[in-house]
């Protein structure tokens, strides 16, 4: 399994054009949105825009790295055979979801430092050394339920319907989850809904630490809630299709 997940990173760091996607596009992102926000409190938030959305974009980034990109490979791995040479050797299915969310989590760490970076220098973000560290760390941990996610849309899905049903999921939890706009500005039944929602929980982490803070237990169980949920659906999909062959 080691040696699976070192080669997933080492296979996911050489693909130029997906890591040029994954890094380069959440901190362009952040700047056209947050671009002119001004330093007026959100409504019903202790935040700003500038600093709501330098969370926000760095969990969308992280988000599109290892959702889309996690899915959008093992659905072409599955097509052209490698899964199947896997499946020769004695690699156990929770080994395999270990190693693509290894590799995922890899490709999303330098988009949020990026994202962290340009709302320091660009935008004059200021923070306390301690939340810089926490919020990157939080939201790199976080990624990989969304990993998770990728993984088990990979073997649920199709070559050719992975992507439309990864960007219903990637685009539906970032909107419902508050990812594109302050959850204030939404309806109160989105509001409800965004409460349990993984994408919600997971900017909760950063933002939570942005106000001074530590991130709410509630956030975190749900988040593990759902990393379970995940990789466990992944792992049984990926021995469910070992069975098929």
């Amino acid at each position: 399994m080691t040696t699976l997940i070192k080669l997933e990173i080492i296979r996911a760091l050489r693909n130029k054009k997906f890591m040029f996607f994954s890094v380069i596009y959440p901190p362009v992102l952040y700047l056209i949105i947050a671009g002119g926000a001004d330093s007026r409190p959100i409504p019903g938030m202790q935040l700003n825009m500038g600093l709501y959305f330098m969370v926000s974009m760095a969990a969308f980034g992280a988000m599109t790295a290892v959702l889309l990109g996690n899915s959008e490979r093992i659905a072409k791995e599955r097509e052209n055979g490698w899964v199947r040479q896997l499946r020769l050797t004695a690699l156990p299915g929770r080994g395999y979801v270990a190693a693509k969310m290894a590799a995922a989590a890899t490709v999303s760490l330098p988009s949020i430092l990026l994202v962290l970076l340009v709302a320091a220098v660009v935008k004059g973000v200021r923070l306390e050394a301690w939340q810089w560290l926490a919020i990157a760390a939080g939201t790199w941990l976080g990624s990989f339920v969304f990993a998770a996610l990728g993984v088990a849309i990979g073997y649920l899905a199709t070559g050719d319907a992975v992507r439309p049903i990864a960007m219903l999921c990637y685009f539906g939890l970032a909107f419902l989850g508050g990812l594109w706009m302050p959850l204030t500005f939404l309806p109160q039944w989105a509001q409800n809904v965004a409460e349990w929602l993984p994408t919600h929980a997971y900017a909760a982490l950063g933002t939570a630490v942005e106000g001074g803070s530590a991130p709410h237990l509630k956030d975190m169980a749900i988040l593990a809630g759902y990393l379970l949920v995940f990789a466990g659906g992944a792992a049984w999909l990926y021995r469910k299709d070992t069975r098929k062959a």
